[in-house]
């Protein structure tokens, strides 16, 4: 959760290149922010049968089908399939529209034609999808550890917000970036019957912890089986304390802002807005929490400082 400096992943750079070399884009649309998801709409058939459960199962499919397509496969078929025309980009480097989606996956497969999307977890709540990966644009390297997350409307992509870093060398925790260390060690997120309170007990530690900064919510919230995959903070419950405690010493006038929050069973996360200090730009930060039993036992984040431009004018969050 703490804020560090990473280079933005070669996913990124490649994008700034193409819009730069002029690649087509449509007139900038937008979108104000919220502050809890969407849970309206209806149920999608689509061979998944009918109701809430097939809507969401067809949303994450989906997402996962224009990742691969996109970022691997230099497939444009997807876009027009599955990505509204006016798809909102949040992504400080790409402008608005499918287009854009299509040149630059066909950038991609010239220039990275070894790319690879590896999606380690996927989460769906309402109209929203979050996805967490480990983007590797060449064999070998460690690549960058990517939150996405997508918004539907009418069965289709309509929105999208992104959060990238570098994946480090090292981890004073031991723990890479993407790994599942609490049991059971699945990627695959817990019964959709646990969602609504695991989201609850998320936005309350949220809101004390580090809306608040109140370092007595770790008690409270997280167990004692706590692993840590943020490589700057030490594992277990005492990690978070001392690498929290001493961030809110050095920022004392941080601010952190919840824009959404997206759950599905034992996993629940929060794209937020951290500024350090008045007037800054501040860093946009997705953290992932698992909940067992009650308890926080898990942690992912991801983070990316907020540019002073952007090709379009969405704002990050």
């Amino acid at each position: 959760m703490t804020p560090t400096a990473y280079g933005r992943r070669a996913l990124v750079a490649l994008a700034a290149s193409v819009v730069l070399a002029g690649a087509a884009g449509v007139p900038a649309a937008s979108a104000a922010p919220v502050s809890q998801v969407s849970h309206a709409g209806s149920g999608f058939g689509f061979g998944f049968g009918y109701g809430d459960s097939a809507r969401l199962a067809y949303q994450k499919r989906v997402v996962t089908r224009v990742l691969k397509g996109v970022f691997e496969e230099g497939d444009a078929e997807v876009v027009d399939r599955y990505v509204r025309p006016d798809y909102i980009q949040h992504n400080p480097v790409a402008p608005d529209g499918a287009e854009t989606l299509k040149n630059l996956g066909a950038a991609l497969a010239r220039q990275f034609p070894d790319a690879r999307y590896d999606i380690k977890r996927v989460i769906s709540e309402g109209d929203l999808v979050l996805v967490h990966s480990n983007v590797v644009m060449t064999p070998g390297t460690r690549g960058s550890a990517v939150f996405d997350i997508f918004r539907f409307q009418g069965g289709k992509i309509a929105e999208h917000w992104d959060v990238g870093q570098n994946v480090p060398e090292t981890s004073v925790n031991g723990n890479d970036m993407f790994s599942t260390e609490s049991w059971p060690r699945t990627e695959a997120p817990g019964p959709r019957w646990q969602t609504a309170y695991n989201k609850r007990l998320v936005t309350a530690y949220v809101d004390q912890l580090l809306v608040k900064k109140d370092l007595a919510a770790v008690d409270k919230y997280v167990g004692p089986e706590y692993h840590q995959h943020n490589p700057t903070i030490a594992d277990g419950v005492e990690g978070v304390k001392a690498g929290l405690g001493a961030y809110f010493e050095a920022f004392p006038k941080l601010t952190v802002t919840p824009k959404r929050i997206v759950a599905e069973g034992d996993l629940v996360a929060v794209h937020s807005h951290y500024v350090n200090a008045p007037g800054e730009r501040g860093t946009a930060i997705v953290d992932l929490f698992r909940v067992r039993g009650g308890k926080i036992v898990e942690h992912w984040d991801v983070l990316q400082d907020v540019p002073e431009t952007s090709a379009n004018d969405n704002t990050m969050f």
